[in-house]
């Protein structure tokens, strides 16, 4: 059989059961392609009793997962749910070339010891949410990394430069004259040659991975195998309520973070965002978040309120209730009756030699308060610094020896003792 007469062979049409499991699939999703397809996957797998081997691809280019990676991994529990094997890909050898899927730039190139070392916390982090019993774990330097030069060749003689100049990305940096190195045309075929090397019957991504889990789609084709369907889930905004979440931005709810940073964050985000919160987070069906943002319009339900619910529900996902339970309390305590939170981080300064104190700016540098001394004035200038409760004013305000609480903002407090000199 030749690759143009390759496609995915036929089903019987869906039964109730395949119906319910694409009912609860479509929940939250933005794309299912080809149409029909992932049906009759899910009736062939039915029929057989085999399960789909659904992928997802996560390069360890940071060791430390946020809300918006669980959006696809929270899917990917749903298929286990519906008894579906889940192969968790480690990027480990693409890690080293890079992603290119939605940068303006070309992407930084990770060292092997950096992956590895980003790699060690990944399984920690998502068996919070996926099944481990239903999760084979691989890593794709097992295969890629043995590929010949003529391998290579092969692989990249299957797909042509314009049709990868295709991908937004590629065509935006074209057109603006942006580099694009050879290196990155790499990254999708090898992506698609994960496909092909794991037996792929589904794939799960964001939205950027579009193209990618496209090209897969054609390289299982070209290489005699039944191409995989797609399913892509939607970017999650960070806490600035406008782009995409990112450890980079600085907009990021890290899934491992204590508690109470968990829910402060929670409630920093903008009301315009809690019903993809409610959706892509905690898996809120369709109607339920309808029904929420109902009783908002009617003002049965403060949104105040809602986000604390949110904040409290995404607390209890990765910690437990009890921790929530702190939690709120504790944002209650400082921020609706403005009282210091028990718990803080402690900061112990000495004096520069000759000085007999220290200027509020490079205090609140030295306690990891502000990245600089203009923006620890600027800080004081907005009006945003506390010491010890009471607003400061003067960025020329000095600190003899002592016992100091110092706030900037809402939710950032340090104990800070400042002794003798240096």
């Amino acid at each position: 059989m030749t690759p143009e007469q390759y496609d995915t062979p036929p089903a019987r049409p869906p039964s109730k059961e395949a119906l319910r499991q694409m009912e609860i699939l479509e929940q939250g999703t933005v794309d299912i392609l080809p149409e029909g397809d992932l049906p009759a996957k899910i009736q062939r797998s039915l029929d057989a009793n085999s399960p789909l081997r659904i992928k997802y691809g996560a390069d360890p280019s940071a060791p430390d997962l946020h809300l918006g990676h669980t959006v696809p991994i929270r899917k990917l529990r749903q298929f286990q749910d519906l008894g579906h094997q889940v192969v968790f890909l480690i990027g480990d050898f693409t890690a080293m070339i890079g992603d290119p899927s939605g940068k303006s730039e070309t992407r930084r190139r990770l060292t092997r010891e950096e992956v590895q070392e980003n790699a060690k916390t990944y399984f920690d982090q998502v068996y919070l949410i996926l099944d481990p019993d239903r999760t084979e774990v691989v890593y794709n330097s097992d295969w890629l990394g043995k590929l010949h030069m003529s391998d290579v060749i092969e692989l990249a003689a299957k797909y042509t430069v314009a049709r990868m100049l295709e991908r937004d990305d590629f065509s935006n940096r074209f057109k603006g004259g942006v580099p694009i190195y050879i290196h990155e045309f790499l990254y999708p075929l090898a992506q698609a040659y994960d496909s092909w090397a794991v037996r792929a019957d589904v794939e799960v991504g964001g939205t950027d991975q579009k193209f990618n889990f496209l090209l897969g789609r054609e390289i299982q084709r070209e290489m005699n195998q039944e191409p995989q369907a797609i399913l892509t889930v939607p970017i999650l905004v960070g806490t600035d309520g406008v782009k995409k979440m990112s450890k980079s931005l600085g907009n990021y709810i890290g899934i491992t973070e204590p508690p109470q940073e968990i829910f402060g964050k929670t409630m920093s985000v903008g009301d315009e965002v809690m019903a993809d919160y409610l959706r892509l987070v905690l898996g809120y069906a369709d109607a339920a978040v309808k029904d929420l943002e109902r009783r908002m319009a009617e003002g049965t339900l403060h949104p105040r309120d809602l986000k604390a619910r949110i904040a409290h529900e995404i607390v209890t996902l990765f910690h437990d209730t009890e921790a929530a339970d702190a939690a709120r309390a504790g944002f209650d305590r400082v921020f609706r009756d403005r009282e210091m939170p028990e718990e803080m981080p402690e900061v112990d300064l000495t004096l520069p030699d000759g000085e007999e104190t220290l200027w509020i700016a490079p205090a609140l540098v030295r306690a990891g308060l502000c990245e600089s001394n203009r923006k620890a004035r600027q800080a004081v200038g907005v009006g945003s610094v506390r010491v010890d409760g009471e607003k400061v004013e003067d960025e020329g305000t000095r600190l003899g020896p002592g016992e100091y609480i110092l706030q900037v903002g809402k939710r950032d407090f340090r104990r800070v003792r400042i002794g003798g000199r240096g």
